[in-house]
């Protein structure tokens, strides 16, 4: 992890556990404790505590009486209920922006760019999370960019899980995501959000094939 941190930066803290989390330095059932977490960032046990407390409620750590806490281990089918839910809500999101002409897509192809180029997979996770809530954050509704952040930082631990399978399959990624941005860009709200939602299905079955796929619903059926 990061350097050692003032022992005030209770935030910092709690950046610098959930940075280790998301980029796969922390992995899923790995033992979190307090003692080794507070020494390794320079600080006393107790905003150690509160971020593992407050990581707990966000889903990204378990905490036991008995055992302490762990970073969360996400099976095939709660991970492929979390896609489910992105599945529903980002491409409806997506739609939004680009019918309200509200998206930043410079900042979309910019994360794009650093995905390519990035040197591990770490790198590239983290990117590719910046691309995808670019996506999102200026749908207008504030509840729902809330939502899709809380199941961003669920695919964290999805992306940690699906790095036991085979190799991501990055080139597919990739133009699944160019895609996507093209589609936005050219102000194709219908044609984006059907790309994300292809690309999103993609992952789900690439990485977790052996779970039941969950039902569809069409368009017309869509209660968003």
């Amino acid at each position: 992890m990061k350097a050692p941190l003032p022992p005030s930066r209770s935030t910092a803290v709690l950046d610098a556990i959930k940075h280790a989390i998301i980029t796969g330095e922390l992995r899923p059932g790995q033992a979190l404790v307090e003692t080794d977490l507070a020494g390794l960032l320079g600080v006393s046990k107790t905003p150690v505590r509160e971020a593992l407390k407050t990581l707990a409620g966000a889903g990204l750590v378990t905490m036991s009486p008995y055992k302490g806490a762990a970073v969360r281990i996400v099976d095939d089918a709660t991970a492929r209920h979390i896609y489910d839910l992105r599945r529903l809500l980002e491409p409806e999101a997506l739609a939004r922006a680009v019918t309200a002409r509200a998206g930043d897509w410079p900042a979309a192809a910019a994360a794009l760019d650093r995905a390519e180029a990035a040197a591990d997979e770490a790198d590239r996770s983290l990117a590719t999370r910046d691309f995808h809530r670019t996506l999102y954050a200026n749908s207008g509704n504030p509840m729902l960019t809330g939502i899709l952040d809380g199941l961003r930082d669920q695919t964290a631990l999805v992306s940690a899980a699906a790095w036991r399978h085979d190799p991501p399959s990055w080139a597919d990624e990739t133009a699944e995501h160019r895609a996507i941005l093209g589609a936005a860009t050219a102000g194709d709200a219908a044609g984006a959000a059907a790309s994300l939602r292809a690309h999103i299905e993609a992952f789900a079955l690439r990485n977790f094939p052996d779970v039941p796929e969950l039902p569809h619903l069409s368009n017309e059926e869509s209660t968003i």
